[in-house]
């Protein structure tokens, strides 16, 4: 399929240009896009094709309190990818994914979890954050990720003097980067819809302008649309710092203990972003139910719709709501 076949040439060019340091993609790795037309390297987050140079900089996965003791939140605007994960006490937190802007602000950041390494493994992410439990570390390395943590000595912390412990950590993502080693990034998070193309109709789509998705008895998270854009309308963002979303992606997929407590007793979930499930996919203002598809912890996220036909994701940000299939649920208006 001419999809699949651009998928494949773009992972190449990523891999070749997702480098911490000088490293330029050399002239024999040059690929085409279908017979003739010359590939553009694209982010692998967003489908978007990159103004000038790719960045240099790994893709980074950082953890972002989502409470309103952790309020207001600092630079997920400028993520390129928001992930929403459910963590202990029925609470959730934020995986914001940075590649194509960096952010000298980022807050308030917490620890990291095991769910991580399914968020982050696609793209080869680093996960940065405060710290985190020795089970979630190991789950991290397993997956052959790198993390950068405060606990750890990382450099780029500093203290929001406005907060108290442990919710007034903030982070400059820029010294992080200048630390970071070399990487490589496996491919697209997505199957996106090539540009130029328009996504045949799915099976099912029905127009949607909210949604409210619910990850535990005491947490739901609930969207408007308005003006080409998804956001939280019970959000805790800075003024003007709400994550517009052109494309909002809800998943259910397995959860598991992960084997140990927090310090309040409560057990500590782990989501296994790995595998197959139902999903609801909404693209602009369409929702459609679809089945999601990751082989193994790094690979591509695809969907298909009731009908069996794929579902490619268009070029732009994306939040994905990555809930619980037993207890999770999803509501569109």
């Amino acid at each position: 399929m001419k999809f699949r076949l651009i998928a494949v040439v773009t992972a190449l060019a990523l891999v070749t240009t997702a480098c911490s340091g000088d490293d330029k993609p050399a002239d024999d790795q040059e690929s085409t896009k279908g017979d003739s037309q010359t590939v553009v390297q694209v982010s692998p987050l967003t489908g978007l094709e990159f103004g000038g140079e790719p960045p240099v900089n790994p893709v980074f996965v950082v953890k972002v309190e989502n409470s309103k003791s952790g309020s207001p939140q600092y630079g997920v605007n400028q993520a390129d990818m928001v992930v929403e994960e459910m963590v202990e006490g029925g609470i959730t937190r934020l995986a914001a994914l940075y590649h194509t802007t960096l952010p000298t602000k980022i807050g308030h950041v917490r620890s990291l979890r095991g769910t991580d390494a399914g968020i982050a493994s696609p793209v080869g992410a680093h996960v940065v954050a405060s710290g985190g439990a020795g089970p979630a570390y190991d789950v991290i390395a397993q997956a052959g990720l790198t993390t950068y943590t405060e606990d750890n000595n990382s450099p780029g912390f500093s203290t929001d003097s406005a907060k108290k412990r442990p919710y007034n950590r903030l982070l400059d993502l820029t010294t992080v980067a200048a630390q970071a080693s070399p990487t490589t990034i496996p491919g697209p998070y997505f199957q996106f819809t090539p540009a130029g193309e328009t996504p045949a109709a799915a099976a099912g789509a029905r127009p949607v302008t909210s949604a409210s998705v619910t990850f535990s008895r005491s947490h739901t998270t609930t969207f408007g649309y308005a003006d080409g854009g998804w956001t939280r309308t019970n959000g805790f963002a800075a003024p003007g710092e709400e994550f517009v979303a052109n494309n909002l992606v809800v998943i259910y997929a397995q959860e598991r203990d992960a084997g140990y407590r927090d310090p309040a007793g409560n057990s500590v979930p782990e989501t296994i972003f790995q595998g197959s499930g139902p999903g609801v996919v909404v693209i602009g203002g369409q929702a459609v139910d679809v089945t999601w598809t990751k082989e193994a912890l790094n690979s591509t996220v695809s969907f298909v719709d009731a009908a069996g036909a794929p579902v490619t994701i268009p070029a732009g940000k994306t939040w994905i709501e990555l809930v619980s299939q037993d207890r999770g649920s999803a509501t569109f208006q």
